[in-house]
């Protein structure tokens, strides 16, 4: 059985309303659900269910939802243009995203999220799909072509606490 986004409960967070307009009209299959504020997004989250979460870094305070997603359990993507860095990837991942997805990859938004969901139910990890969608080479082009001797560090980095998260996994957790 494949998985779709037909029917899922998707609240999306971000304070520029033609982002969550342009959400809408790439995922016309979901419920979604929108805020354009921390406050509002964190009492939608205390009160309502959802599959998935899409939160804005900046703007809504996304890290602090991002807290909020983890401990309810809600597969969270955090989508962005200006933190788009190899630390904020870091920390996204470090916090318990399940991706992080560039605005200039918004258009191809469906398939991140099934991803995400196709991950969470076989219980692997969802960043080995973002790496293949968006490899070193993105980042080349988004960043410079300096940017991998720059950020060798951030790859290894990236790949350790991958490693070390496969490590902690507990029984339970797969």
């Amino acid at each position: 059985m494949s998985i779709t986004l037909e029917g899922k409960r998707i609240l999306a967070v971000d304070d520029e309303p033609d982002v969550l307009e342009t959400l809408g009209d790439l995922l016309p299959m979901c419920r979604l659900v929108t805020a354009s504020t921390f406050e509002e997004a964190k009492e939608l989250l205390e009160t309502q269910e959802f599959d998935i979460a899409i939160l804005d870094i900046m703007g809504v305070g996304g890290y602090k939802l991002l807290d909020i997603t983890r401990k309810k359990e809600i597969p969270a993507v955090m989508l962005t243009a200006h933190a788009l860095t190899p630390g904020s990837i870091v920390k996204s991942f470090k916090e318990g995203a399940d991706s992080y997805i560039p605005k200039e990859e918004m258009s191809n938004i469906e398939n991140f999220l099934i991803d995400v969901l196709k991950s969470r139910k076989e219980g692997k990890n969802p960043w080995k799909k973002w790496e293949e969608k968006l490899p070193s080479s993105y980042f080349e082009k988004r960043l410079g072509a300096a940017w991998k001797d720059k950020n060798k560090e951030f790859w290894e980095t990236f790949r350790e606490v991958i490693r070390e998260k496969k490590k902690s996994k507990t029984p339970e957790d797969t």
